[in-house]
């Protein structure tokens, strides 16, 4: 394949004419800020768009509900990067800032069928309905013990207090790292979270300390295990046990998966958990709508809610890459073998031919089929604990903040820099102190 990047062409680049509106500019901060009026023009007007990206990488926007669900689930649209036909200016640029050199590149959301059924047949067990519901215990125990934190001072930023911690430490117990070092893990998300969109050599270092510890971890719990064969609970344990018992994971791979976990398993779920915070604060008459219903011990409205706040404003804002393997079209667009193609679930998911009145938030909404935890065999992994964890963040935040509102204007948020993940940098908020 050839390394020369593609020429331009006017198919590619779709210029405005005397009758619409000119191309929207995107990526910048103010496109962070609301993206949704750009994808709008996008899926009218160039619906499989070839676009330079921030880092210089060109790659097929997806933007139409129909579309997309094909994309995600061609087997021709790779997730391995080796597929990609990838100009010398594009090296290491996609994907995960930092896991080529920490060798973390063998993770679901890198590789194909079969080693991606292997894989994910290991650790599907952890995330079962099952498993799931008997963490929710947990999970409320961090919730209000988070608030607590807050509750008597009357203020909070929601992000840094709230919706960052409670996935961090909730996914750390499920992996099975110790108590005593859940914070550092807190340190080096922290750091990801806060240079996503900027500088990478501040999350490639968080990526590289995270291999060594996950590494460390693995080793440490083997020898445990060795010694007294008693089977742990957590998700690690059960990745050395597979290992052990003729699965052929590696080190490199159980490593890779349990930092793709908890990448994948916070990230997600902070800012579903920020975003749909924002959304119900904005939309008073829905907020209201779902306390009134959480009074009289209702969880219908708020189950279709969260559906619909991942519909609305999600977490992930376009799917994580894929490349083409032959030439294939999507839409009325040709794609060559090896070019990048990236599927925008925020556009997808407010497209007028799949929802009705898709920038209306309603969290009654129940032909809600939307694509933000993915579609296919690449379908979020996570998304019953995410789910889980939003509902129960929400709901108690307004059970016991009842006239939680922001601090600030909407204006004055800021919202994170990046290109997969959308979410909020901050989000000060003010109520009546809890004592």
């Amino acid at each position: 394949m050839s390394n020369q990047p593609h020429p331009p062409s006017p198919q590619q680049e779709p210029t405005a004419d005397a009758t619409q509106d000119p191309a929207p500019d995107l990526f910048t901060w103010e496109f962070a800020g609301n993206p949704y009026p750009a994808y709008a023009w996008l899926r009218e007007h160039a619906p499989v768009r070839r676009t330079k990206l921030p880092s210089g990488v060109e790659a097929w926007l997806v933007t139409r509900y129909g579309d997309a669900k094909q994309a995600l689930a061609d087997p021709r649209l790779s997730k391995n990067p080796a597929h990609h036909d990838e100009p010398e200016h594009a090296k290491g640029k996609t994907g995960i800032p930092g896991e080529r050199k920490a060798e973390l590149m063998t993770h679901l959301l890198n590789i194909d069928p079969p080693d991606h059924t292997r894989l994910r047949r290991l650790v599907s067990k952890a995330f079962t309905p099952r498993r799931v519901a008997e963490f929710a215990g947990r999970v409320q125990e961090l919730t209000d013990h988070l608030i607590d934190q807050f509750a008597e001072r009357g203020s909070a930023d929601l992000i840094h207090e709230f919706a960052f911690p409670l996935p961090i430490y909730a996914i750390c117990d499920l992996l099975g790292v110790p108590r005593e070092d859940q914070d550092d893990f807190r340190e080096w998300a922290g750091m990801m979270i806060r240079h996503g969109g900027g500088p990478r050599g501040g999350v490639a270092r968080s990526v590289k300390k995270m291999r060594g510890y996950l590494a460390d971890l693995i080793h440490r719990k083997r020898e445990a295990l060795a010694v007294e064969p008693v089977p742990g609970e957590d998700l690690i344990s059960g990745l050395i046990r597979a290992s052990d018992h003729g699965e052929h994971l590696t080190e490199n791979e159980a490593a890779a998966m349990a930092f793709i976990l908890l990448f994948a398993g916070f990230e997600t779920t902070v800012n579903l958990i920020g975003n749909g915070t924002y959304a119900l604060l904005t939309h008073p008459e829905q907020r209201e709508r779902l306390q009134r219903s959480l009074a009289d011990g209702e969880r219908g409205l708020l189950e279709t809610g969260i559906e619909e706040l991942l519909r609305y404003d999600g977490p992930v804002e376009l799917a994580t890459w894929r490349f083409a393997t032959e030439p294939l079209r999507i839409g009325d667009q040709d794609i060559a073998a090896g070019d990048p193609v990236l599927v925008v679930l925020a556009a997808a998911d407010r497209d007028p031919e799949r929802f009705a009145d898709p920038d209306v938030l309603d969290l009654g909404r129940r032909d809600n089929q939307h694509l933000g935890y993915g579609h296919g065999i690449h379908y979020c992994l996570g998304a019953p604990l995410a789910r889980l964890e939003g509902q129960t963040a929400l709901a108690t935040l307004l059970t016991r903040l009842p006239d939680l509102q922001l601090a600030v204007d909407s204006d004055d948020l800021r919202w994170r820099g990046g290109l997969i993940m959308r979410g909020l940098r901050t989000l000060p908020v003010r109520f009546t102190p809890v004592r």
